[in-house]
C-alpha cells in the first residue's frame, strides 16, 4: 500500500462472484489501497463467513470490508470481532441483525424467477436475469452476466444471523432505488437500523456493475474515515 491507502475486502453476492468488482477494484487500486475480492461457494452462510473472515485476519492493518447483496450478510457475520475491520460498506445488501435469516424478509420483484437447477442448486432464469438482477446494464454485458451467474444452496436464506458487526462498525450504505432482488425500502431499512452513511442510486441490483464511480466512491469515503 502506498500513502495512506487501506486494506479493502470486497465479497461478492448470490448468483455471482468476485469478478462482479471488476469495474470497482481499479478505481479503488488507483488510490492506493490494497484490495481483495474473495471468492465464496454459497453454501452455508457459516462457511462463507469464515472464507472471508480468513481473508480479513490475513490483512495487517487498517481494513474496509464491503459486500454486495448476500454478501452484506456474510461481512455482518465475518467482520464482528475483527479488531483490524474500521468500516463496513454495504452496497444494495443484506444487513440482517441477530436471529435474523434472508429468507424473513420481504422478496424483491424477481424472486419469482429463481428456481432449482442443476445439481439442485438455485439459478435465476437466465431469460430474466438481465431485466430482474441488471436492467441498467448493457443488454450483452447483462446476458454474459446471466451466463456466469453461480448458483447459490437454497440453505443460505435459512441460515440465522449471529451478533451483527454492524452494531460496533461504522457503516456506509448504498441504495439501489430500481433494484428487483431486493426491495429498496428494505434497503433503506437496513441503512437506516444501522446508522449508516447512506447514498441512493437510481440503479438496479448489479450497481457495482452500471454505477461502479458511485459505488467505488463510497468504499473511498469509508477508506478516509
Amino acid at each position: 500500500m502506498a500513502g495512506n491507502g487501506v486494506n479493502i475486502v470486497l465479497v461478492h453476492g448470490a448468483w455471482s462472484d468476485g469478478s462482479g468488482w471488476l469495474k470497482v477494484i481499479p478505481i479503488l487500486q488507483a488510490e492506493g489501497h490494497n484490495v481483495v475480492a474473495v471468492q465464496n461457494q454459497m453454501t452455508s452462510l457459516a462457511g462463507d463467513a469464515a472464507n472471508t473472515r480468513a481473508a480479513i485476519d490475513a490483512m495487517p492493518g487498517p481494513t474496509v470490508v464491503a459486500g454486495h447483496s448476500y454478501g452484506g450478510a456474510v461481512v455482518t457475520a465475518a467482520a464482528r470481532d475483527a479488531g483490524n475491520v474500521t468500516a463496513l460498506v454495504f452496497i444494495a445488501a443484506f444487513a440482517p441483525d441477530e436471529g435474523e435469516a434472508l429468507g424473513g424478509f420481504p422478496p424483491g420483484a424477481g424472486a419469482k424467477y429463481i428456481g432449482p437447477g442443476p445439481g439442485g442448486l438455485l439459478y435465476i432464469d437466465r431469460a430474466q436475469f438481465p431485466s430482474c438482477f441488471a436492467g441498467d446494464v448493457p443488454p450483452a454485458e447483462a446476458q454474459a452476466l446471466a451466463a456466469v451467474q453461480r448458483p447459490v444452496s437454497g440453505a443460505i436464506f435459512g441460515d440465522k444471523m449471529g451478533p451483527p458487526a454492524w452494531k460496533a462498525i461504522r457503516s456506509w450504505y448504498q441504495v439501489s432505488e430500481k433494484d428487483q432482488m431486493i426491495p429498496p425500502e428494505t434497503e433503506r431499512m437496513f441503512a437506516s437500523r444501522a446508522g449508516a452513511t447512506t447514498i441512493s442510486l437510481p440503479s438496479s441490483h448489479a450497481s457495482l456493475v452500471s454505477h461502479p464511480k458511485e459505488v467505488a466512491e463510497l468504499i473511498l469515503s469509508a477508506a478516509r474515515s
